[in-house]
């Protein structure tokens, strides 16, 4: 590539396209100048939520207007584009205010914790946009190494680093794969961007291996079976808010990149994907029955929901529902998931914060007379979770189930119903134990936490409307 082809790249159409990634970019620039120039690191709350601003900004402005294919087709903007980076916007906010004094040995440290906060919700915006096996790729690095540091970032706990390090080695892997995948698809199809595929390279053997191991890769992002195993020690062991950042942002920008690379895979796939899902579902359902760590129990919890996405996903390759209807299912359960997860995972965070300890059921038995508001609003994204109507998570699984219905996937989308009812087994047990159970905890100052109690409020908020007032949402997705 020469510099009059990088010139002709570089129009004020991508620059628009890409906006919300630049945003971030130049916030992570000014989250160094700031750390290092003297005097200046009480801007840095204040840099951090201006770049997470503008970026919203921008993508709010995608999500209103057309289709636009950038860098030779590698790098789109549309209004789905522009409705994940809402989406990562808001579970970087989330994690991030839910974490507000979390760090207590490593508060010097807190800097460098926000600037790989925001280098990772930067790869989440390029990976949603890219229409390229290479661009996701960067993306994907760009999302991952951060974290990698992050769910090590409490250096003084054993638990952290292991955490860390079971994370990097896996996520090396995963990376490996992706990377022999792609040479396979390229070695097929001859290019890497997705829409100069030909459809009859697509059927070839070697580009059907590829596109195998690239969604293998992506499994393991998403965390559905068989490359689930990782889940539940990296989410115990991270710290609360890097939790609570993975369980609900990577999750959405893995799906954002499979729902059109599923495109590449043939029918014949289906069945295989819609086995995974349901297995998916047990295995996370069935394993959340018997934890008693609330973190682990959550990350089963994910790891369900994320069998239940991968439903819409195989509905996708069959045929039998459009695009359109799996990524706005899709899309609508992950919005309530960011707000219903990430309230989950957020409350933890600050249980942990003042306990010093984990939290596990017996720490939250009686919540609700040491604290109503935690204990009310826990006990709504448990709901939500379990998929009860008038919550956002009741309406993102119906969309996940019509669209394997319609799909003439019923049998599957009936194993997927009865995994949601084994759901609600652990869900209720926790809203028996916050509401019908003696406090077992010396810890009585609950209610000393504003940012929590604000953002328990504002995701119980967000859980709500997605639930009575669905519109909203789904009438701008189409």
């Amino acid at each position: 590539m020469n510099a009059e082809m990088i010139r002709q790249m570089l129009t004020p159409e991508a620059f628009a396209a890409t906006a919300p990634f630049i945003a971030l970019c130049a916030g992570i620039l000014l989250m160094l100048l700031v750390e290092i120039l003297p005097g200046t690191s009480s801007l840095r709350p204040l840099v951090f939520l201006g770049s997470l601003a503008a970026a919203l900004g921008f993508g709010w402005t995608q999500s209103q207007g057309g289709e636009t294919r950038v860098f030779a087709e590698t790098y789109i903007a549309n209004s789905i584009t522009g409705w994940w980076t809402i989406l990562f916007v808001a579970a970087t906010l989330v994690a991030w205010l839910f974490g507000r004094r979390y760090y207590k040995d490593e508060s010097a440290f807190e800097g460098e914790h926000d600037v790989l906060l925001l280098s990772s919700a930067a790869g989440m915006v390029l990976m949603a946009g890219a229409r390229d096996l290479l661009v996701f790729f960067v993306g994907l690095e760009l999302l991952s190494v951060p974290l990698y540091t992050l769910s090590g970032f409490r250096r003084s706990r054993r638990e952290s680093v292991e955490s860390a390090l079971k994370y990097f080695v896996l996520g090396a892997f995963a990376a490996a794969i992706f990377l022999f995948g792609s040479a396979l698809v390229y070695a097929g199809t001859g290019t890497l961007t997705l829409s100069k595929m030909g459809a009859d390279a697509l059927l070839q053997p070697i580009t059907i291996a590829g596109a195998v191991l690239v969604a293998a890769s992506l499994f393991f992002k998403v965390s559905v079976f068989p490359f689930h195993l990782w889940v539940p020690d990296v989410y115990q062991g991270a710290p609360s808010p890097v939790t609570t950042f993975m369980a609900t942002g990577t999750k959405a920008a893995a799906f954002a990149f499979l729902l059109p690379m599923s495109l590449l895979l043939p029918k014949d796939a289906t069945m295989v994907l819609a086995l995974i899902a349901v297995v998916t579902m047990a295995i996370g359902n069935l394993g959340a029955l018997v934890q008693t760590d609330l973190k682990r129990l959550l990350a089963y919890s994910g790891i369900a929901h994320a069998g239940t996405m991968l439903l819409a996903i195989a509905a996708q390759v069959s045929g039998g529902a459009s695009a359109s209807e799996a990524t706005r299912a899709i899309v609508y359960y992950m919005a309530a998931y960011v707000f219903t997860a990430g309230g989950a995972f957020g409350l933890v965070t600050a249980m942990e914060g003042r306990t010093g300890r984990a939290v596990t059921i017996d720490s939250i038995k009686g919540l609700a007379q040491r604290s109503p508001l935690w204990a009310a609003t826990f006990a709504l994204f448990a709901l939500s979770l379990g998929g009860i109507p008038a919550t956002g998570g009741f309406l993102g699984k119906y969309l996940v189930f019509s669209t394997a219905v319609e799909a003439d996937m019923i049998g599957w989308a009936i194993a997927g119903i009865l995994m949601s009812v084994v759901a609600l087994g652990y869900y209720l047990r926790l809203i028996v134990a916050m509401y019908m159970q003696e406090s077992t905890s010396v810890e009585t100052n609950l209610e000393s936490r504003p940012w929590a109690n604000a953002m328990a409020v504002a995701c119980a908020a967000g859980v709500i409307i997605l639930g009575v007032l669905p519109n909203l949402l789904l009438e701008r997705l189409g």
